[in-house]
């Protein structure tokens, strides 16, 4: 079953552009990981959501994934409330909610054909 991972951040003064560049073009190279995306949510907030083929492939790459944390670090500010630097929830996805259907295209007239004279 497909799970996500979603991690919040919020980031140094100054750090953003460190931060955004320890993830441009990064692979994971973990199994299971289908791709993700890297959210600004707010001001110096930020978010990544990373989609996985199953749970156990997700648990199986956070070795990865904490190694990646390591390179940035230094960038990620406490988030208080006893979170540390980060605050991760996955889960497996219960629900896919469809996106907006595509529009049907409109239908054109067809010109009527001229007939040539004889």
């Amino acid at each position: 079953m497909v799970a996500l991972n979603i991690v919040r951040f919020r980031i140094k003064p100054g750090r953003e552009e460190h931060f955004i560049a320890a993830h441009r073009g990064r692979r994971l190279g973990a199994r299971g990981f289908r791709g993700g995306s890297l959210i600004k949510t707010g001001e110096r907030s930020y978010c990544i959501v990373g989609e996985w083929s199953s749970h156990d492939k997700m648990v199986e790459a956070r070795p990865k994934m904490i190694e990646i944390l390591d390179t940035f670090r230094d960038d990620l500010e406490d988030l208080g409330a006893g979170l540390g630097v980060t605050d991760p929830v996955s889960g497996e996805v219960i629900i896919k909610l469809p996106g907006a259907l595509k529009p049907r295209p409109k239908k054109t007239r067809a010109k009527p054909r001229r007939r040539r004279p004889k």
